[in-house]
């Protein structure tokens, strides 16, 4: 069976388009930002993200309420951050409301903001998110 993916991220500093692109490559889809709808249907979407001021974007809770449930299959989650750990619960919350299954598995590291973390996500960040990408899609 051949797996329709599509990679979709939201960034304000460039990590997480970083990490989108080295997802996409492993995967063999195109990393878009999220505000190119998904307009055909898709088994996988990962999504990019990240947190700021202690949530997810407004821009990224709209762009989950725009997706069709029945064009997405499931969410996976990524992204990186400099002091919260996981955007997964947040982005939980609001793919229950759209209908749309979470993977219990995601994709998380270090991100440099205002000199914090400085130079993450780095090479080793960027490989272990390509190598956690191709372990979803097997």
């Amino acid at each position: 069976m051949n797996m329709k993916i599509a990679v979709r991220y939201y960034t304000k500093t460039g990590n997480t388009k970083r990490l989108a692109e080295a997802v996409a490559e492993a995967v063999g889809a195109e990393a878009l930002p999220i505000t190119v709808p998904v307009t055909e249907k898709t088994d996988i979407l990962f999504l990019g993200n990240s947190y700021y001021a202690f949530s997810i974007d407004p821009e990224v809770r709209d762009f989950i309420r725009s997706l069709d449930k029945e064009k997405v299959g499931k969410i996976v989650n990524f992204g990186s951050a400099a002091m919260l750990n996981s955007t997964w619960k947040k982005v939980k919350a609001e793919a229950d409301k759209a209908g749309i299954p979470m993977d219990e598995r995601e994709f998380h590291c270090k991100g440099e903001f205002k000199g914090i973390h400085k130079g993450r996500p780095n090479e080793d960040d960027l490989k272990a998110a390509a190598e956690f990408a191709g372990m979803i899609v097997k």
